[in-house]
């Protein structure tokens, strides 16, 4: 059992290592909300909360997440016992609704100081890890073919990923096919080559976009129309051989269930951010293996504390797809005394007691937001 004693946040904005084109938004900079949560038993336990630019992804902004902590999450939670993260999970829920990215950085903290009062990694506490590396694409997101192509080759070289996702949506149909298939191309015929919509097609657009995409050798089409559109992702999946990748239209285990029953065919992209936290994506990854559907490691694009809480979580289950959890790397900075290790397309998950991760207190003064 763990005492909430206090929480407090911080704001936290590290530049990238180029500009990172998405389909509504180019990043240059990336905030991450930063919660440190003190136990009456001794232990402090660290959460990160992160989106893709500001509120052009979604309805939480890093802002909005350090509000409702500080303002609703703190006065609920502090003073209060918990015996884990069922319990904790059961109290923000009844009194704060939504809200998935705060309580993601809260149960973050959570398991991390339960795993350092025990002596275990976050791994245990989420039924015990199955593997200790993961593999670990990189996204090419310029925007330039010619500069997408030169930086994938550079990091098939260096031996760092073999396998890349490219961020298209934002310009005409005709363009992002022609990008997509020229770095698949240039980058051969053994190297997977993914493609993220992020929502900017619609169901015509996606018919035509996906057979171009399918017969030019893409092995995964992630979210090519909008997530309210339930019915059409699942006629894609049901029409295309290339599977796809439901990201935003699939947050939680019940979004999970209903895609699945009415017949998709394809992989769920789990976040932990989008479900409340690492313990509630399992949630849906276990949804995912009764209905046989495939899983794949989604970041919102965290630094090293919210990709390791991520990276926990993933190693207790079977991931066909592997993951994307190259977030601490775009960054030019980060907030931890010892980076993450990537090497040979794969990430090593931390073997400390709770993260296993120790955050660099000078860093996180100099970069918090004054």
């Amino acid at each position: 059992m763990l005492t909430i004693e206090s929480l407090a946040c911080w704001l936290v904005d590290i530049p990238t290592i180029r500009p990172h084109k998405l389909s509504m938004a180019t990043m240059g900079c990336q905030t991450l909300m930063i919660v440190r949560m003190q136990c009456a038993e001794g232990v402090v336990g660290w959460g990160e909360g992160t989106t893709i630019g500001g509120l052009s992804y979604g309805a939480e902004s890093p802002e909005a997440m350090k509000l409702a902590i500080e303002t609703y999450l703190s006065p609920l939670l502090c003073g209060q016992t918990f015996t884990g993260v069922a319990a904790l999970t059961e109290t923000m829920n009844a009194s704060v609704k939504g809200n998935t990215f705060a309580k993601s950085a809260l149960e973050t903290a959570f398991l991390d100081a339960q795993g350092k009062r025990l002596g275990l990694p976050v791994s245990a506490l989420l039924g015990g890890a199955i593997a200790t590396r993961l593999p670990v694409l990189w996204t090419l997101a310029s925007g330039d073919t010619d500069n997408d192509i030169d930086e994938g080759k550079r990091l098939l070289a260096e031996g760092r990923h073999d396998t890349f996702k490219l961020k298209i949506g934002a310009r005409s149909l005709e363009t992002d096919i022609c990008h997509a298939l020229a770095i698949k191309a240039a980058l051969g015929e053994s190297v997977s080559v993914r493609v993220d919509v992020n929502q900017a097609w619609d169901f015509t657009t996606a018919v035509k976009g996906m057979s171009a995409l399918q017969d030019g050798g893409i092995d995964l089409i992630e979210q090519p129309i909008p997530l309210w559109d339930r019915q059409g992702l699942i006629a894609l999946s049901q029409r295309f051989n290339v599977p796809i990748l439901a990201d935003e239209a699939v947050a939680t285990s019940h979004d999970g269930y209903a895609l699945a029953s009415g017949g998709f065919s394809g992989a769920y992209a789990l976040k932990i951010a989008k479900a409340g936290g690492p313990a509630q994506a399992l949630k849906l990854a276990h949804v995912a293996q009764a209905a046989g559907v495939a899983l794949y490691g989604g970041t919102m694009l965290e630094g090293t504390l919210g990709t390791v809480a991520s990276l926990h979580a993933w190693s207790t289950i079977k991931m066909q797809w592997g993951t994307e959890m190259f977030g601490p790397l775009l960054l030019k900075d980060d907030i931890v005394v010892t980076p993450l290790s990537f090497n040979q397309g794969q990430v090593s998950v931390p073997q400390g007691s709770g993260l296993g991760i120790e955050i660099d207190c000078d860093k996180l003064r100099f970069y918090a937001r004054k």
